[in-house]
């Protein structure tokens, strides 16, 4: 045969060496980067001349040098994956490589047949290659699509390491295109993966077919060497059993907090599947299978739950409750679409429905098998039991442990099912004592003219701060605002007091926290909401109103009616997306800047000629996660129809960016609390009115990832007014000067609020009335 490389694998250790220096020259390419892609390049040599001697090969025919020339690119793009470990690698320049590799991937070939020298060397060659670029890509995206991705630059290795242990697995496969199709796929995948260019959701799903792809290909290819050796006796029964003892053992004892998902969770004894296998032995076999049968399923369910709660403690810092937490359904969808897309919120919601398809199917199926298993194997079946239970009891009473999971025996589903079992109870007992609390309300009957006399004639902005928390006030962008919006206040005429209210709610469900404070009544669930607001229940706004103030809600999220706005706050006016004249961008999750909606406000209220005093609930929403991008304050002047927020956007971090590193998260949390008070204290002492008083307030604690876990769920709030007699009635609360209140605030639940707010600016005491009088 003619050598088209005699020196095939010298050559591409040249090629490399030069492709190196030229990475160097225009990337910085380090030392690691170097070492790595010297040392790739000092395998490949001594692989291929291996693989040369072994096929009595003296060089490279034409497609193997095509496919050398794929290695080659593959060698730099490792160097280039290991130099981004230690700073920035210029990805561009990495998916330029994979994609040359990618498209070559379908040159050799074809020179192979059109050279008529196609052989198993070049095909070997051709598959390693292709596997080593997989891998390389695999761990570049795996930095910030999760390490899960591994798997499939692992894929093929594992493969030829289950080979060594299991020599069926070694023998020849017929070439299949499909395996070489998926191969494409998955380098594609990885290759735009890398690159950056779509939405994290979209990313995640292609990953994950890709992988998916994988996982059938080398699943069709293990089938197809399984039937080539005779089908070894017991292989696939214990695959399968083995696989179906995983997914039990797993649903057992998955942890039901994001921080507790580790490896060490799942390396304990779970107690149930002890007791599940002693009934097994001791119950007649059809009884037995029936048992499993519904033990899966219930087993399903418990791990839906667990789930859940792993989500509702990340996000609300307590667990899922069934009897309420449903309702939340619909907002929670809403809430992912403005938060990474309608795409990306359907790829979620097709990936929540098929897990739970899944593990109820899959578990029952699974016990079953178990079943049988333990029934058919009895006698090992009890030596394993008694071996497991005796490590069970020794670790328990020993106290051993393995952190974070806890105790090496454990009773993890047997707990979860009890805790929502009792919790569902105290639900349905919690359901009826608001009932009961609804009847008494000591404003029920307060005349009108006794309403609010000490506020009279003045305009009056209740100022909800989306997800302004008691955590907000250690982080330094939030001091700095506080600091220069005291500075503001004090310039423009006006006090602060400041303490703190305990919400009802945490990391979402806004409007909870909205009617706890409005009604004077705890609201911390859904169905307490649904229920109060069928109710004649006096609120703030209807003070107000009845006390002859013009009452507004401004909600600049809605984008659709609010009827509760009308049948149970009975507001005068209700502002939303649609009505104030906005012609800007969205920001995420916020569809204006809170600059806006508070100079819509004063151009549509505040500023009319002969109106009434007015009483609004204003909801700024700019701090709403997931807290980018974010507006700039511009000149009030300036503000107009909202376009001169359009080119900000793009300035601005993307959520997908931010949300990859939680320290990122943090400091976007703080630098929109920063903006929103910002646009609060600049609104004050533009707007210039000395009969403006503001309550401002948060409405709950960020989620768990800037908060942490276990915190309170206190909110700052603020009165801030210009006339020393509105400040004077409230001297009594205990409330500290300033806007930012210390850590020895006085802190009062959210539903305290209403009462004490309508008592201080009612009716004078009678000695002072009588004082007056005279």
């Amino acid at each position: 045969m003619r050598s088209w490389a005699p020196n095939g694998p010298l050559t591409g250790f040249v090629y490399l060496l030069a492709l190196l220096g030229v990475l160097a020259a225009t990337t910085g390419l380090d030392a690691a980067g170097w070492l790595a892609g010297v040392a790739c390049g000092a395998g490949l040599a001594a692989l291929l001349t291996r693989a040369l001697t072994r096929h009595s090969r003296v060089g490279l025919g034409p497609a193997d040098s095509v496919t050398l020339a794929r290695a080659v690119l593959a060698c730099g793009a490792a160097a280039l994956t290991v130099d981004s470990f230690g700073g920035q690698a210029p990805a561009a320049i990495l998916v330029t490589l994979s994609t040359v590799a990618l498209v070559l991937d379908g040159v050799d070939g074809r020179v192979a047949r059109c050279t008529d020298t196609t052989s198993a060397f070049g095909a070997r060659f051709d598959m390693e290659v292709d596997a080593f670029l997989i891998m390389v890509l695999s761990v570049y995206v795996a930095r910030e699509s999760g390490w899960w991705v591994l798997a499939m630059g692992l894929a093929r290795y594992a493969f030829v390491a289950a080979g060594w242990v299991l020599p069926w697995l070694r023998g020849p496969l017929p070439p299949r295109q499909w395996a070489r199709v998926v191969s494409a796929i998955v380098g594609v995948v990885l290759t735009v993966a890398a690159a950056d260019i779509l939405p994290d959701a979209v990313t995640t799903a292609m990953l994950l077919v890709a992988l998916g792809l994988l996982v059938e290909s080398f699943g069709r290819s293990v089938w197809g060497l399984w039937v080539l050796a005779g089908s070894p006796p017991g292989a696939r029964t214990t695959v399968t059993s083995a696989l179906a003892l995983l997914l039990v053992w797993a649903a057992l004892l998955a942890p039901d907090r994001v921080d507790d998902l580790a490896p060490s969770a799942f390396l304990r004894i779970p107690v149930e599947g002890l007791f599940f296998v002693v009934l097994v032995l001791v119950l007649p076999p059809r009884v037995a299978r029936i048992l499993a049968l519904f033990g899966g399923l219930g087993l399903g369910a418990l791990t839906i739950l667990r789930l859940l709660d792993m989500g509702f403690h990340f996000a609300f810092d307590r667990p899922f409750h069934p009897v309420y937490d449903m309702a939340y359904a619909g907002s929670a969808v809403g809430l992912l679409g403005d938060s990474i897309g309608r795409a990306g919120a359907l790829v979620v919601q097709i990936g929540a429905g098929l897990l739970i398809v899944a593990l109820i199917a899959l578990l029952p199926l699974s016990a079953v098998r178990l079943t049988r298993l333990v029934a058919t194997h009895r006698r090992p079946s009890i030596r394993l039991l008694a071996l497991l239970t005796a490590i069970a009891m020794v670790t328990t009473l020993s106290g051993a442990q393995l952190r974070p999971a806890g105790p090496m025996a454990s009773t993890a589903s047997a707990r979860l099912a009890y805790t929502h079992a009792t919790q569902v109870r105290d639900d349905l007992r919690d359901q009826r004592e608001f009932v009961r609390a609804l009847e008494q309300d000591p404003f029920r009957n307060t005349p009108d003219t006794n309403l609010l006399t000490g506020l009279r004639g003045k305009d009056v902005l209740l100022v909800f701060v989306e997800s302004y928390g008691r955590t907000a006030l250690e982080l330094p962008a939030v001091e700095s605002a506080l600091d220069a919006g005291e500075r503001r206040l004090q310039k423009a005429g006006f006090s602060s007091r400041s303490g703190f209210l305990t919400s009802p709610t945490f990391g979402g469900l806004s409007w909870l926290a909205h009617i706890t404070l409005q009604s004077g009544l705890w609201v911390d669930n859904q169905p307490r909401y649904d229920h109060l607001v069928t109710l004649d229940r006096l609120t703030l706004t209807d003070a107000f109103g009845r006390a002859g103030w013009r009452t507004v809600a401004d909600a600049p999220a809605n984008e659709e009616g609010w009827s509760v706005a009308a049948t149970y706050y009975h507001n005068d006016r209700v502002y939303d997306r649609r009505n104030v004249g906005y012609a800007g961008p969205r920001f995420s999750y916020a569809s204006m800047p809170d600059q806006y909606t508070l100079a819509a406000l004063q151009r549509l209220e505040l500023e009319q000629p002969n109106r009434p005093p007015v009483m609004a609930e204003i909801d700024l929403v700019s701090s709403h996660t997931p807290w980018a991008p974010l507006p700039r304050l511009v000149d009030w002047s300036r503000v107009g129809d909202g376009s001169v927020f359009d080119p900000m956007p793009s300035e601005g971090e993307s959520p997908r960016e931010v949300w990859r590193n939680p320290d990122l998260v943090k400091a976007a949390y703080a630098e929109s609390i920063a903006y929103s008070l910002d646009a609060v204290t600049s609104f004050v002492q533009q707007l210039r009115d000395q009969d403006l008083v503001l309550v401002v307030l948060g409405d709950h604690q960020p989620a768990s990832i800037v908060s942490g876990e276990g915190v309170s769920h206190d909110v700052p709030v603020s009165i801030i007014a210009a006339d020393p007699a509105v400040m004077d009635r409230a001297a009594d609360w205990g409330w500290q000067e300033g806007l930012r209140p210390g850590a020895g605030a006085p802190v009062w639940p959210m539903d305290a609020f209403r009462d004490r707010f309508l008592t201080a600016y009612g009716p004078p005491p009678p000695s002072l009335s009588s004082s007056a009088h005279h």
